[in-house]
């Protein structure tokens, strides 16, 4: 039992025993408003329990949320397939969907990656032909390789 529903059952001990609003606010160290609320509350509801809240309860705690955060961040090709598995390894079970939504809601959108050619060997070639045609080439090794040199 959490410490403000100890602090609730004695309020409302000392209010069914008779005692004022004022008295029991000053032996229980609250507020009195909030010694008015919890009376009016238990006069209307007859417990002092928490009410029933609207929507469906987060599955992901907090922690469990920077945990997909980070994993995502240190390897962004991570898929959500992986995610799912990574937590269904600690004991929630998610779907792909949800797992989406919990990193869209921290800015990381997923998306396919581009497709690029795949580079053969006579593509990465030089063209020297072209090189002698404009009169230039490309020195490859020693102090300017980095630049071009005219030839003489």
């Amino acid at each position: 039992m959490g410490k403000s529903e100890e602090i609730s059952q004695d309020l409302v001990d000392l209010h069914k025993s008779g005692s004022s609003l004022g008295e029991i606010s000053k032996s229980l160290k609250v507020p009195p408003s909030a010694v008015q609320t919890i009376v009016c509350k238990y006069k209307q509801h007859g417990t002092t329990q928490p009410s029933y809240r609207s929507g469906r309860r987060c599955i992901l705690s907090p922690r469990d949320e920077h945990t997909l955060v980070r994993k995502v961040k240190i390897n962004p090709r991570t898929t959500a397939k992986d995610l799912v598995k990574l937590l269904e390894e600690t004991g929630i079970e998610v779907s792909i969907s949800t797992v989406k939504r919990v990193l869209c809601r921290h800015n990381l959108k997923g998306h396919s990656a581009r497709k690029r050619p795949l580079l053969q060997n006579r593509h990465k070639k030089p063209d020297y032909g072209f090189q002698l045609h404009m009169g230039t080439k490309i020195v490859l090794f020693g102090e300017m390789s980095s630049g071009l040199m005219k030839q003489k």
